[in-house]
């Protein structure tokens, strides 16, 4: 009988290396290979990481910065609300998103008199 916990891991190791081979067949692999490739690399996070204690960010800070990178990309001074609807945000969101990029910017190239 197995416990929660082995099988959550066996759940993630598989999840791994399930994942693993559909990028890698997306790529052109023959199916076979990506599946010995995925169960490789499966068997390497077990060699080599297991008993350990690991938390996986989940990069919520990344994904945003991003995101914010985008719409100021597309920013032409008239489409606030069409770019509120697009990113499922406030035209008040995209506001507050441009006047903090603007604060970055001119801190970027402004000194400070006091730090």
């Amino acid at each position: 009988m197995s416990t929660r916990m082995e099988d959550l891991r066996n759940e993630l190791l598989s999840d791994v290396a399930a994942h693993a081979a559909g990028v890698l067949q997306d790529h052109g692999i023959a199916g076979e290979v990506a599946d010995q490739a995925g169960s490789a690399i499966a068997d390497h996070l077990a060699d080599h990481w297991g008993g350990q204690l690991v938390t996986i960010p989940k990069d919520y800070a990344f994904r945003l910065a991003l995101r914010d990178q985008a719409i100021l990309a597309e920013f032409t001074g008239s489409n606030l609300p069409e770019l509120a609807r697009r990113y499922n945000m406030t035209d008040r969101g995209i506001r507050k998103l441009l006047a903090r990029a603007h604060k970055r910017q001119r801190d970027l190239y402004q000194g400070k008199l006091f730090d």
